[in-house]
């Protein structure tokens, strides 16, 4: 009996091992799907998080000790269609000094963001037509790939209707984006066309350059 516990431990962390394998070889995440699919025992996933090889971060999700730093890396597996935006999206590209108490993500319309808003994400709603705009690939902190809307269209965002955030959260990030290498005036003016805030950015821009 107790050689048979002996082999099925031995066997567990040979387990373990090409689980955490597989997590290396998809962005440090794996799934008990693909767990089910190389054949290996659901119960080695319950054994590598008592290891602390693994964290369970959704219901069949796990994922590296690494990436278990990383939320906004989670927050995007959890919720694919989230653009980061807004406050977070500022931080992110150095705009803002200020650290996001909460991230802040924007979905298309139609998308049902009760789950994200439960996990304490500030969801935003916008169009299907404006979804697209200005999307972009970036590292997060932890230097894991994200999508977070450019420079240019944060700007446009943050100055729009009743998510206009802080005029002083405006103001310095105007003042940061024109200091910018990576500044591009022209998509900020196509940008501000299609959201239909030029007037505000043309007013902003007129003062700064």
């Amino acid at each position: 009996m107790r050689s048979f516990i002996f082999v099925r431990a031995v066997a567990d962390m040979t387990y373990i091992e090409q689980i955490v394998n597989i997590a290396k070889e998809h962005n440090g995440m794996v799934t008990a799907t693909q767990v089910t699919e190389a054949r290996i025992p659901r119960r080695c996933l319950t054994e590598g998080v008592k290891k602390n090889r693994l964290f369970k971060v959704d219901r069949g999700v796990y994922v590296l000790p690494d990436i278990w730093e990383d939320e906004m890396l989670i927050f995007q597996y959890k919720y694919p269609k989230g653009i980061f935006s807004f406050g977070t999206a500022l931080y992110l590209h150095g705009l803002t000094d200020r650290t996001p108490l909460r991230y802040t993500m924007t979905f298309p319309q139609g998308y049902n963001i009760s789950a994200a808003q439960k996990n304490g994400v500030d969801a935003k709603i916008v169009t299907e037509q404006h979804y697209p705009l200005g999307v972009m690939e970036m590292n997060s902190p932890s230097k894991n790939k994200i999508k977070v809307y450019d420079q240019e269209r944060t700007l446009c965002d943050i100055v729009r209707g009743k998510n206009a955030v802080d005029v002083q959260v405006v103001n310095a990030a105007m003042k940061s984006y024109i200091k910018s290498r990576e500044k591009n005036i022209d998509k900020l003016y196509r940008y501000a066309e299609k959201l239909r805030v030029k007037t505000k950015i043309a007013q902003y821009m007129e003062v700064l350059l």
